[in-house]
Protein backbone atom coordinates (compact mmCIF):
# COMPACT_ATOMS: atom_id res chain seq x y z
CA UNK A 1 0.00 0.00 0.00
CA UNK A 2 1.16 3.61 -0.60
CA UNK A 3 2.41 5.73 2.17
CA UNK A 4 0.86 8.68 0.51
CA UNK A 5 -2.50 7.36 0.29
CA UNK A 6 -2.86 6.44 3.50
CA UNK A 7 -2.43 10.23 4.94
CA UNK A 8 -5.41 11.75 5.51
CA UNK A 9 -5.93 15.26 3.50
CA UNK A 10 -6.58 18.19 6.28
CA UNK A 11 -9.18 20.48 5.39
CA UNK A 12 -8.30 24.10 6.31
CA UNK A 13 -10.33 26.69 7.72
CA UNK A 14 -13.32 27.44 5.47
CA UNK A 15 -12.91 24.78 2.76
CA UNK A 16 -15.99 21.71 2.62
CA UNK A 17 -15.59 18.55 1.36
CA UNK A 18 -18.22 16.49 0.72
CA UNK A 19 -18.63 12.65 -1.54
CA UNK A 20 -21.55 11.37 -3.42
CA UNK A 21 -21.59 8.56 -5.77
CA UNK A 22 -18.30 8.14 -6.13
CA UNK A 23 -17.32 12.10 -6.60
CA UNK A 24 -15.29 14.07 -4.22
CA UNK A 25 -16.54 18.14 -4.53
CA UNK A 26 -14.41 20.41 -2.59
CA UNK A 27 -15.64 23.95 -1.91
CA UNK A 28 -13.47 27.09 -1.01
CA UNK A 29 -12.93 30.92 -0.83
CA UNK A 30 -11.54 30.69 -4.17
CA UNK A 31 -14.21 28.61 -5.95
CA UNK A 32 -15.40 24.66 -5.87
CA UNK A 33 -13.50 22.38 -8.09
CA UNK A 34 -15.22 17.91 -7.95
CA UNK A 35 -13.28 14.76 -9.26
CA UNK A 36 -14.66 11.37 -9.75
CA UNK A 37 -12.24 8.57 -8.20
CA UNK A 38 -12.02 5.72 -9.76
CA UNK A 39 -13.56 2.13 -9.20
CA UNK A 40 -12.36 0.65 -5.93
CA UNK A 41 -11.16 3.57 -3.92
CA UNK A 42 -13.21 5.14 -1.55
CA UNK A 43 -12.88 8.40 0.06
CA UNK A 44 -14.94 9.38 3.90
CA UNK A 45 -14.96 12.95 5.64
CA UNK A 46 -14.32 12.66 9.27
CA UNK A 47 -13.32 15.55 11.72
CA UNK A 48 -12.33 18.01 9.10
CA UNK A 49 -9.90 15.23 7.16
CA UNK A 50 -10.35 12.93 4.22
CA UNK A 51 -9.19 9.36 4.15
CA UNK A 52 -8.61 7.40 1.16
CA UNK A 53 -8.77 3.74 1.13
CA UNK A 54 -8.82 1.05 -1.37
CA UNK A 55 -11.76 -1.51 -1.30
CA UNK A 56 -11.75 -4.97 -0.80
CA UNK A 57 -11.07 -7.01 -3.91
CA UNK A 58 -10.31 -4.18 -6.31
CA UNK A 59 -7.55 -5.75 -8.34
CA UNK A 60 -4.78 -3.25 -9.41
CA UNK A 61 -5.97 -0.40 -7.88
CA UNK A 62 -3.23 0.23 -5.45
CA UNK A 63 -1.33 1.16 -8.07
CA UNK A 64 -4.12 4.30 -7.84
CA UNK A 65 -4.08 4.75 -4.39
CA UNK A 66 -1.27 7.64 -3.63
CA UNK A 67 -1.82 9.78 -7.16
CA UNK A 68 -5.72 9.91 -6.40
CA UNK A 69 -4.97 10.91 -2.90
CA UNK A 70 -2.45 13.50 -4.18
CA UNK A 71 -5.07 15.26 -6.40
CA UNK A 72 -7.80 15.25 -3.53
CA UNK A 73 -4.80 17.00 -1.28
CA UNK A 74 -4.00 19.24 -4.25
CA UNK A 75 -7.86 20.20 -4.52
CA UNK A 76 -8.44 21.04 -1.26
CA UNK A 77 -4.71 23.67 -1.41
CA UNK A 78 -5.80 24.83 -4.92
CA UNK A 79 -9.52 25.85 -3.30
CA UNK A 80 -7.91 27.62 -0.15
CA UNK A 81 -4.76 29.16 -1.46
CA UNK A 82 -4.12 28.59 -5.17
CA UNK A 83 -1.72 27.47 -7.61
CA UNK A 84 0.54 29.48 -9.98
CA UNK A 85 3.21 29.67 -12.53
CA UNK A 86 5.84 31.93 -13.61
CA UNK A 87 7.27 31.99 -17.14
CA UNK A 88 9.88 34.54 -18.53
CA UNK A 89 10.01 34.95 -22.41
CA UNK A 90 13.39 35.78 -23.20
CA UNK A 91 15.00 37.51 -26.38
CA UNK A 92 15.42 40.92 -28.17
CA UNK A 93 11.90 42.21 -29.19
CA UNK A 94 10.06 38.82 -27.91
CA UNK A 95 6.77 40.06 -25.46
CA UNK A 96 3.56 39.57 -24.68
CA UNK A 97 0.37 40.67 -23.89
CA UNK A 98 -3.56 39.35 -22.47
CA UNK A 99 -6.43 40.88 -24.16
CA UNK A 100 -9.82 39.31 -22.73
CA UNK A 101 -9.64 35.66 -23.30
CA UNK A 102 -6.67 35.28 -25.05
CA UNK A 103 -3.12 35.64 -24.91
CA UNK A 104 -0.88 36.99 -27.62
CA UNK A 105 3.01 36.50 -27.84
CA UNK A 106 5.66 38.00 -30.48
CA UNK A 107 8.40 35.19 -30.79
CA UNK A 108 10.53 36.18 -33.20
CA UNK A 109 8.08 34.07 -35.77
CA UNK A 110 6.51 36.07 -38.68
CA UNK A 111 2.96 35.83 -36.83
CA UNK A 112 1.74 36.20 -33.17
CA UNK A 113 1.21 33.40 -31.20
CA UNK A 114 -2.17 33.09 -29.93
CA UNK A 115 -3.37 31.12 -27.00
CA UNK A 116 -6.81 30.59 -25.62
CA UNK A 117 -6.74 31.01 -21.71
CA UNK A 118 -9.09 28.65 -20.46
CA UNK A 119 -12.04 29.06 -17.96
CA UNK A 120 -11.07 29.56 -14.34
CA UNK A 121 -7.15 30.74 -15.56
CA UNK A 122 -5.68 34.14 -14.99
CA UNK A 123 -2.73 35.31 -16.83
CA UNK A 124 -0.96 38.69 -16.08
CA UNK A 125 2.12 40.09 -17.68
CA UNK A 126 4.62 42.48 -16.13
CA UNK A 127 5.12 45.95 -17.18
CA UNK A 128 7.80 44.84 -19.77
CA UNK A 129 6.05 42.36 -21.06
CA UNK A 130 8.34 39.79 -20.76
CA UNK A 131 7.46 37.53 -17.50
CA UNK A 132 3.97 35.59 -17.58
CA UNK A 133 2.03 34.01 -14.51
CA UNK A 134 -0.04 31.87 -14.85
CA UNK A 135 -2.80 31.22 -11.61
CA UNK A 136 -5.74 29.00 -10.81
CA UNK A 137 -7.23 26.73 -8.42
CA UNK A 138 -6.57 23.53 -10.76
CA UNK A 139 -2.95 22.60 -10.37
CA UNK A 140 -3.41 19.74 -13.28
CA UNK A 141 -4.29 22.88 -15.64
CA UNK A 142 -1.81 25.48 -14.45
CA UNK A 143 0.87 23.32 -14.81
CA UNK A 144 -0.42 21.93 -18.48
CA UNK A 145 -1.15 25.43 -20.03
CA UNK A 146 2.21 26.60 -18.65
CA UNK A 147 4.04 23.26 -20.36
CA UNK A 148 2.06 24.15 -23.41
CA UNK A 149 2.94 27.72 -23.85
CA UNK A 150 6.47 26.85 -22.96
CA UNK A 151 6.57 24.37 -25.73
CA UNK A 152 5.85 27.12 -28.46
CA UNK A 153 9.43 28.00 -28.21
CA UNK A 154 11.65 26.13 -25.64
CA UNK A 155 15.05 28.18 -24.37
CA UNK A 156 17.71 27.31 -27.18
CA UNK A 157 21.25 26.42 -25.52
CA UNK A 158 23.28 28.94 -27.12
CA UNK A 159 21.59 32.48 -26.56
CA UNK A 160 19.27 31.11 -24.08
CA UNK A 161 16.07 32.92 -25.90
CA UNK A 162 12.84 31.31 -25.82
CA UNK A 163 10.58 30.37 -22.85
CA UNK A 164 11.26 29.24 -19.55
CA UNK A 165 10.58 29.01 -16.25
CA UNK A 166 11.65 31.10 -13.43
CA UNK A 167 14.53 30.02 -11.92
CA UNK A 168 15.24 27.18 -14.55
CA UNK A 169 18.74 27.00 -15.28
CA UNK A 170 19.30 26.24 -19.42
CA UNK A 171 22.84 24.59 -19.98
CA UNK A 172 24.29 26.82 -22.23
CA UNK A 173 26.69 25.84 -24.96
CA UNK A 174 30.14 27.68 -26.74
CA UNK A 175 29.24 28.82 -29.62
CA UNK A 176 31.29 28.06 -33.18
CA UNK A 177 33.51 30.95 -32.63
CA UNK A 178 34.60 30.43 -29.17
CA UNK A 179 35.24 27.04 -30.11
CA UNK A 180 37.34 27.64 -33.01
CA UNK A 181 38.87 30.64 -31.03
CA UNK A 182 40.36 28.20 -28.73
CA UNK A 183 41.47 25.46 -30.91
CA UNK A 184 43.21 28.55 -33.40
CA UNK A 185 45.43 29.38 -30.24
CA UNK A 186 46.18 25.78 -29.24
CA UNK A 187 47.09 24.53 -32.68
CA UNK A 188 49.45 27.86 -33.06
CA UNK A 189 51.21 27.21 -29.97
CA UNK A 190 51.93 23.71 -31.17
CA UNK A 191 53.69 24.45 -34.54
CA UNK A 192 56.86 24.74 -34.60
Amino acid sequence: MSRIGRKPVVMPEKVNVRVADGVVFVEGPLGKLSYKLPDGILAAVKDKSVNLTVAGGAIGKAALYGTIRARVNNMVNGVAGGFSKVLEINGVGFKGAVAGNKLTMQLGFSHPVLVDIPQGIKMTFDPKATVLTISGIDKDLVGNLAAQIKRVKPPEPYKGTGIKYQGEHIIRKAGKTAAGATAGAVGGAVKK
